[in-house]
């Protein structure tokens, strides 16, 4: 008996998913309900649905540390704690580890990660903006970049696709620079961005005031249903895992879907080494793991492998994929492999409070899962800068000073307790969320002298803000307090926080999709230009940034890629 033959077959599948996250996710729902028997390869740990959320029913008086995390696990997150979510007891345990888990800064980068089964789909923000058709022009009509593969148009029906599946909540507000959805019922603005929206538009007929498009279920369709989820309980306890499964994740929307189909076979503690490429057949062929517990090798082979570990991790496994075909890199061919590193200019922070009497006596419901937004209105539809190309929008939000503005406020006793017992002041917030441009000298590369506890090389970042970036944030500020002020809101801070890039954890670009191989890594299904069984869709694959929030686009992207892949794998060419 040939023992390497018969470990070879009963490693075997039809497609390999690296990644659970929310592109991973999809790859394995679209994938499996395809026919295509599939393995699903996550580095962390499995998370189970409502089970493994440890605090998602607790109060914090129930809390040993009454949500506070401990110093010396504190110490342990400086950088993933920025995130404000990474230290507190209710979500700590879905963030790494920062000491376990080290990487390099030529310049500072602030990357957020999450290492379980689900990904970063258990923390993220669920905020789903389409891209317009403008986003996927820019890069070719202004010289910057590369021109993308795709148009609006071959995107379109699958941002509509996706968007049934995880539920979106919002409003067809007909603005053309985010194009209107397949939506369940919005949430509800309250009455201060009820005044806001106004005056926003009487007195800016160039802009937007709306409620943000969010994957939380306010009403549940049957496809939702049918999964086992429910509807959004306006907890705005999001980021400890929601056990109706009213926000859309991996646990609650396609791991359950794929699953279901019988297909799939999931693989926790699962670091994904590199892929092995078949000179031979010019094709990739598996991949070698290296198990998180016992650091034991095992290699898994599959006609067609879908990399979708998040944006680094995607760009570091490819980069450490050498073969004498791929010297430099798996796929990098153009040399533009960790290069073109972008994020979110999430600098800008405007805050004010409304000086008007006639809110007093009006409050809201629950705690609403969303906020509000300002869509981009910079160098669009007859808008033209001339200190910075491209453009932000705004997250919004109006609310009421509860019992917690005691904290450090002088005074004592019952008239003190009776005070903060009653709402406090109405007050406003806007957050500027600009577009990064694609530049050669933002990358991310590998450094082999220092490796992790796995053995494999460790990432080095070398990004920075640029010019035009610094400049679109100043302009941000300004029409900030413009808007505020027309609505009445007396403007208390306005800053640049100078945050590093990484920080809006939307790490996107490095291994790019174009039109020419000599100038990027995909093509525009996400297949690697020198190697089609292989694709790429998750952040890794942004050609640019736009400056919505860009999860709904990889999830269309993925969904697109798998059935393309499958096509083409019926017609033998994969």
């Amino acid at each position: 008996m040939n023992f390497n033959i018969d470990a070879q077959k009963n490693n075997t599948y039809d497609a390999i998913v690296i990644g659970s996250g929310i592109s991973g996710g999809w790859a394995a729902k679209e994938l499996t309900e395809k026919g295509l028997r599939v393995l699903m390869l996550e580095r962390g740990r499995d998370v189970k649905h409502v089970s493994d959320y440890p605090t998602t029913m607790s109060s914090p008086w129930e809390m040993t540390h009454r949500g506070r995390l401990p110093l010396e696990l504190a110490e342990r997150v400086p950088i993933q704690g920025k995130t404000g979510y990474a230290v507190n007891e209710y979500g700590h345990h879905f963030f790494v580890k920062d000491d376990e888990q080290p990487y390099l800064q030529e310049k500072p980068f602030d990357w957020t990660r999450g290492y379980q089964v689900g990904g970063k789909s258990l923390m993220w923000a669920r905020w789903v903006q389409r891209w317009n058709e403008d986003n996927f022009l820019e890069n070719g009509r202004e010289g910057i970049g590369v021109d993308w593969p795709i148009r609006y148009a071959d995107v379109a029906p699958w941002y509509s696709y996706v968007e049934k599946f995880i539920g979106v909540a919002g409003n067809r507000d007909g603005i053309k620079s985010v194009p209107d959805g397949e939506f369940l019922p919005a949430f509800e603005m309250n009455c201060l961005e009820k005044h806001f929206q106004k005056t926003v538009k009487a007195k800016f007929p160039d802009r937007h005031f709306i409620m943000s498009r969010t994957a939380n279920l306010s009403k549940p369709a049957a496809i939702h249903t049918a999964l086992g989820r429910a509807a959004c309980q306006s907890r705005n306890w999001c980021n400890r895992g929601c056990p109706y499964g009213a926000y859309f994740s991996t646990q609650s929307g396609t791991l359950p879907a794929a699953v279901k189909t019988g297909r799939l076979t999931l693989r926790p503690h699962s670091v994904v080494q590199s892929l092995i490429y078949d000179e031979q057949k010019g094709k990739a062929t598996g991949v070698r793991v290296i198990d998180a517990n016992t650091l034991e090798s095992t290699e898994f082979y599959a006609r067609i492998i879908f990399v979708n570990a998040s944006t680094v991790n995607t760009t570091a496994l490819l980069l450490n994929s050498t073969s004498s075909r791929f010297p430099n890199g798996f796929g990098n061919d153009s040399g533009a492999l960790g290069h073109y590193l972008m994020d979110h200019n999430y600098r800008i922070r405007v805050s004010g409070i409304y000086e008007g009497k006639e809110f007093d006596d009006k409050f809201y419901f629950g705690r609403r899962p969303t906020g509000t937004y300002v869509p981009r209105f910079r160098n669009l539809y007859g808008d033209k800068q001339k200190d910075f190309v491209r453009g932000y929008a705004y997250a919004c939000g109006g609310s009421r000073q509860g019992w917690d503005r005691g904290n450090g406020m002088e005074g004592f006793g019952a008239d003190f307790k009776e005070n903060i017992s009653k709402p406090g002041i109405w007050t406003f917030g806007m957050t500027g969320m600009g577009e990064m441009l694609p530049h050669f000298d933002n990358k991310l590369e590998l450094d082999h002298s220092k490796k992790d506890k796995y053995g494999l090389p460790t990432v080095k970042f070398d990004c920075q803000w640029r010019e035009n970036e610094d400049k679109m944030v100043i302009d941000a500020i300004a029409q900030a307090q413009e808007m505020m002020t027309a609505a009445g809101i007396k403007v208390t801070a306005a800053f640049d926080n100078h945050q590093a890039p990484g920080l809006a954890i939307h790490e996107m670009g490095t291994a790019r999709m174009g039109r020419d191989p000599k100038t990027s890594v995909l093509n525009g299904f996400n297949q690697v230009h020198a190697c089609k069984n292989v694709f790429v869709t998750d952040g890794a694959s942004m050609a640019s940034s736009a400056c919505q929030n860009p999860s709904l686009t990889y999830m269309a992207l993925t969904a697109r890629a798998a059935h393309h892949a499958v096509q083409e794998m019926k017609k033998k060419n994969l």
